[in-house]
């Protein structure tokens, strides 16, 4: 299959040989032999090769600026001083930048701390979902078993299915789970999982996180494409369908493990939702950023009452936190990113 840069060099070669054609054509006479339908052709090649350019430029410019305007104005508000945001006569460029709101807002959420608990989480959850997904992938795509079809249609319903359907039963097992499940899970320091890490490994541990059904779906995409043979001589040479799985699929499937890999990372760092159906503490960064505005009231303004406009440089100084991290691993990783979705599931 070809790559997008051969594509696009296939296309400029393509496009440069038509306009040598057509002035050699022009050259030597050829138009007058030419059909009124292919006259019209050419014209038509003319008008769409020259107003084509400035309608993509419209598209891109009008898509740079919805997703990049929020940034802009984030990076603009999170160093002004909150006084500036009252002056008429600064839009995006303050009169003097302060890293006064970024320390506050840093000693506010407890970012260090805060920081530390989300990596562990979202590591351990995303390595535990990303292994049983995987294999419950694999499952589906090279085995044949009664009820496959039934439960993949299962498995396309925790797509379709929204979280908050489940978040009550869940809750419920996990406030009140068997009692030497609880003690061995939490060491005997609690009858209950509620605010404890295992809210979201269970889950994780049992393909069953979140976005879960989606990397299932991935994976089985994946491992359909990749060749029979492979399995066939790994059987010939006395390797076993869990030994396969390992040694030969793995990984000739890394792109896919790196892609399913960096969307959990980002998912279970940016939920909330379902941290905050579980957590009542505020250990991490998303339930920190979701209850900033509050604690900004309290720990800097007394529980007096403010307005958004005169708290809104702490607010965009926390998001900013919460999203630098992600962006510094994507900087570092953006290459494996975009050969994983290319050669994974999405893009088949």
């Amino acid at each position: 299959m070809a790559t997008k840069k051969e594509e696009k060099q296939f296309e400029k070669e393509r496009k440069a040989a038509i306009k040598a054609r057509e002035k050699r054509m022009k050259e030597i006479g050829l138009e007058k032999f030419l059909t009124p339908e292919q006259i019209k052709y050419n014209r038509r090649q003319k008008v769409i090769g020259a107003v084509w350019p400035v309608f993509r430029f419209l598209i891109l410019f009008g898509l740079c600026f919805i997703i990049l305007y929020p940034l802009i104005f984030m990076l603009s508000t999170a160093f002004r001083p909150s006084e500036q945001m009252n002056d008429p006569s600064i839009i995006w460029i303050p009169k003097n930048f302060t890293l006064d709101n970024v320390k506050q807002t840093w000693g506010v959420m407890k970012f260090d701390k805060t920081l530390v608990n989300t990596i562990i989480l979202n590591l351990v959850a995303s390595i535990l979902q990303v292994a049983t997904c995987s294999i419950t992938g694999y499952g589906f795509a090279r085995f044949k078993f009664k009820g496959k079809n039934l439960l993949f249609g299962i498995v396309i319903m925790m797509i379709i299915v929204p979280p908050q359907i489940t978040t009550i039963p869940l809750y419920m097992q996990y406030a009140y789970p068997p009692k030497f499940l609880a003690s061995l899970l939490t060491l005997g320091k609690s009858t209950s999982l509620i605010n404890s890490p295992w809210t979201m490994y269970l889950p994780a541990l049992f393909a069953n996180g979140i976005r879960a059904g989606l990397f299932i779906f991935i994976f089985r995409q994946f491992f359909r494409g990749l060749p029979k043979e492979l399995e066939d001589a790994a059987y010939l040479d006395g390797c076993s369908p869990l030994y396969t799985y390992v040694k030969i699929m793995i990984p000739n499937a890394r792109q896919s493990f790196l892609t399913v890999f960096l969307f959990s990372i980002v998912w279970y760092w940016n939920d909330y939702y379902v941290s905050s159906s579980f957590f009542t503490n505020n250990d991490t960064v998303a339930l920190m950023l979701k209850n900033l505005n509050t604690n900004l009231i309290q720990q800097l303004f007394d529980g007096q009452s403010v307005s958004v406009r005169q708290i809104i440089v702490w607010l965009e100084a926390g998001c900013l936190l919460s999203i630098t991290p992600i962006l510094i691993m994507y900087v570092f990783l953006q290459r494996y990113f975009v050969e994983g979705i290319e050669k994974s599931g999405l893009a088949n």
